[in-house]
């Protein structure tokens, strides 16, 4: 959840699987995702692109409507590339239960340079598919469990601005129309 590198930069076209980063104001933003069906080498090749277009972006998570893409996948790393192979796909995310709140700040690639507080549960229980098609439970917590609430949200056509106070969306309304402005989008 940081900012990100602009699309037309030299670094970016170096990234063969690189996708464009829909931004706010973006309609592919707002609507749910269907589920995957198919787990093939087709979505395999998709996860690798929406992982570079992730680290190339700066972020440490990345779901495919930001990417265009409305099915529910999405690409997790914490790392920050510091290490290889902790790329998390997560394929049909499904929040099974919760506990517990915290507050910490949030940005996302696709509303760059917003920065705001967001509650949200401190713990989770997740059900989602390997890339093999495989079922996995597990509970994550922390910067892991909110990182994945944060893009399981993208799924849904949640974006962390939607979280956020009244009159703190109401402050962010200039900033956001700008956005909006910039990737050709208007509100």
């Amino acid at each position: 959840m940081a900012e990100r590198t602009g699309e037309g930069s030299p670094r970016m076209r170096a990234y063969a699987g690189y996708k464009k980063i829909y931004r706010y104001g973006s309609p592919v933003l707002r609507q749910k995702t269907e589920p995957v069906t198919v787990f093939d080498d087709e979505l395999r090749a998709f996860l690798e692109s929406m992982a570079e277009t992730m680290y190339v972006s700066n972020g440490i998570g990345l779901a495919a409507p930001q990417v265009g893409v409305l099915r529910r996948i999405m690409v997790i790393d914490m790392s920050f590339g510091e290490e290889v192979d902790t790329i998390l796909a997560m394929v049909n995310p499904e929040i099974l239960g919760s506990e517990g709140e915290c507050t910490l700040e949030e940005g996302c690639i696709s509303i760059p340079g917003v920065f705001e507080e967001v509650v949200r549960p401190e713990r989770i229980r997740v059900r989602y598919h390997d890339l093999n098609g495989e079922t996995v439970e597990t509970d994550a917590d922390g910067l892991l469990a909110r990182v994945m609430q944060h893009e399981i949200d993208h799924l849904e056509g949640v974006l962390f601005v939607d979280r956020i106070g009244a009159a703190k969306r109401a402050l962010l309304a200039k900033t956001l129309r700008e956005i909006a402005e910039e990737s050709g989008e208007e509100l």
